[in-house]
């Protein structure tokens, strides 16, 4: 179990599907439930210092997501995108009878609240996206509007995880000797540099709670006859964001339409028009060989392609934090805060 700051307590709910680790704040029993949905490599506990700042009024919780923390590591079936997710956000909501809730998704989990607000749009008080992957998943599109730049997926899935890093992942490293730790990761990609957010120790522990492998991190990934060489398989974390299994192309027929606030660190360097994680970015730079160039491979515009998508809804505000990284409610937890119990406020009926 990932260490707890005090205040901070984790239960158990057994749902349809399956035994979800939630923590929640001891003292707040009472007020509009917030539920926080993590990122890729990390859980629940990215969230403990967010969830003790909330004022009276709002009850918050934090899921750990399937394969992630102290929830039941069942599969993820890719095929499905993110739905394996979104189904267990949920059944979480249903055993807690939380609806309507204010739902906060970060990176991959704002990928998985978008897919719930698709499903249950009724159920959603309001919807906070903080540096969501796009809707058009993650890697092998261009353009605003998400085109393939080739068969099946190409160019994005397991295939585009670093393999020293995800050994470094399942064998527990804690230390800082190498650029791929987990440690040095969170410090160069999940925040801006130099920051170095409170409980480090404690970020550290919740990202090797990650499992690994063909059913979890990073999946399983398939040889291409196109540059780069992968294409995603049909399990596992990263290919569920792949395009060929995850894309939301028009949200304007969503009804009813709560609120989304759009948070993101404005020096993002893993959701990015320039991302470092994007495979035909790292071939423009010349990271990986053989890149075709941007007529055939350019960088995915992942910023352009959320805003695209959210102008289909129409109602969502865009908010830029500067000096910010991946997770701005890291690095800059003041701003953040002050964005996102703005939006709660707004969306929060008087009592």
């Amino acid at each position: 179990m990932t260490t707890l700051l005090p205040g901070i307590v984790a239960d158990r709910v057994e749902t349809a599907r399956l035994g979800i680790n939630v923590l929640r704040v001891a003292s707040r029993t009472d007020g509009a439930p917030v539920l926080f949905v993590h990122g890729n490599v990390s859980s629940g506990h990215f969230w403990q210092d967010t969830m003790l700042a909330l004022p009276a009024g709002l009850a918050p919780l934090a899921m750990d997501l399937r394969g992630f923390g102290d929830t039941d590591p069942a599969p993820v079936d890719a095929t499905r995108g993110l739905s394996d997710y979104a189904d267990d956000l949920a059944a979480l909501v249903d055993a807690l009878d939380l609806a309507p809730v204010h739902l906060v998704g970060w990176s991959m989990g704002g990928g998985v609240v978008l897919r719930y607000l698709l499903d249950a749009p009724g159920r959603i008080a309001s919807l906070t996206l903080v540096d969501p992957v796009s809707p058009y998943g993650f890697g092998g599109t261009r353009g605003a509007h998400g085109e393939p730049i080739g068969p099946d997926g190409v160019g994005a899935g397991a295939g585009a995880a670093n393999p020293e890093f995800v050994r470094r992942l399942a064998e527990g490293d804690t230390g800082a000797e190498s650029p791929l730790s987990p440690r040095e990761v969170l410090l160069a990609q999940y925040v801006k540099p130099p920051c170095v957010p409170p409980h480090l120790d404690m970020l550290v522990e919740s990202m090797l709670s990650t499992r690994t492998g063909d059913d979890h991190y990073p999946g399983d990934a398939v040889a291409a006859d196109t540059w780069p060489g992968t294409r995603p398989g049909e399990r596992g974390v990263l290919n569920t964001m792949a395009p060929n299994h995850f894309r939301i192309d028009d949200l304007s027929s969503v009804r009813p339409k709560p609120p989304i606030l759009w948070l993101r660190g404005a020096d993002d360097v893993i959701v990015s028009d320039t991302s470092l994680h994007d495979l035909a970015y790292l071939g423009q730079l010349g990271a990986i060989p053989g890149w075709p160039g941007a007529e055939t491979a350019p960088p995915q515009p992942m910023v352009a392609q959320t805003r695209a998508v959210l102008d289909t809804y129409r109602r969502y505000r865009e908010v830029v934090i500067p000096d910010a990284g991946h997770g701005p409610h890291l690095d800059r937890p003041e701003a953040f805060r002050s964005a996102l119990l703005a939006h709660l406020r707004d969306a929060t009926p008087a009592s």
